[in-house]
């Protein structure tokens, strides 16, 4: 019973201390068609890694490229969050979060040099 609890604490404390991390925000994520699934998502050198709330391990499942992502279009939800429908250089997929963070997500996509939109051969 102890070892539970204390694997819950760790598991808690884990969660807690990612959302607390600079560049963390609240994000739930949608592939294709299919259900929306909670998490953190985090800003990284050029990409966005999205890692589930429920899960064991504290690494991204998603890595979504800032090179060639297409915001094609833009939503309210209920509860007070914002849909993004995103394609380019990954399968489609649907990013939702607060106000505040996909003021922060559009100006991370727009910030990126513009050399990183070239294709050279």
């Amino acid at each position: 019973m102890v070892i539970c609890v204390l694997l819950a604490a760790t598991w808690v404390l884990g969660r807690a201390l990612m959302l607390a991390r600079r560049g963390s925000v609240p994000c739930r994520l949608r592939v294709g068609e299919g259900a929306w699934r909670s998490g953190v998502a985090r800003y990284a050198d050029g990409e966005l890694h999205w890692i589930p709330l429920m899960g064991l391990r504290l690494r991204p499942r998603h890595a979504i490229a800032r090179r060639g992502l297409i915001v094609s279009q833009r939503r309210e939800l209920d509860g007070g969050l914002f849909a993004v429908d995103c394609s380019g250089s990954t399968r489609d997929l649907s990013l939702a979060m607060s106000a505040d963070a996909l003021t922060g997500f559009l100006a991370w996509l727009e910030s990126a040099p513009p050399s990183a939109y070239l294709d050279v051969a």
